[in-house]
């Protein structure tokens, strides 16, 4: 038999804790990168480094779809945080 559990706790909540802190580091994880890709991009455009700004862009992109589709982010935050990464793109970038 199992070690007894510590009055009021179940079995079934400690497991479910236990997944709660596996879920909550693999989320921080993916944010992270995402945050730290946002940051280099900024890095690039401050430079005007047009080339390197784009394939960034396209990158955090992809974090974004798929922090998405693993349900990190919810679907109308990724879609307002990357139509704002665009439009000061597209504000720096632009030619006139």
């Amino acid at each position: 038999m199992a070690a007894k559990l510590p009055k009021g706790r179940h079995r079934s909540a400690l497991k479910e804790a236990r997944k709660a802190k596996n879920r909550y580091l693999r989320n921080r994880a993916v944010k992270t990168r995402i945050h730290f890709l946002v940051k280099e991009w900024e890095i690039a455009c401050k430079e005007k480094n047009q080339n390197k700004a784009k394939e960034l862009l396209s990158r955090i992109y992809s974090l974004y779809d798929k922090a998405t589709k693993w349900r990190i982010i919810h679907p109308n935050t990724a879609a307002r945080k990357k139509s704002r990464l665009s439009q000061r793109f597209n504000a720096l970038f632009a030619t006139t």
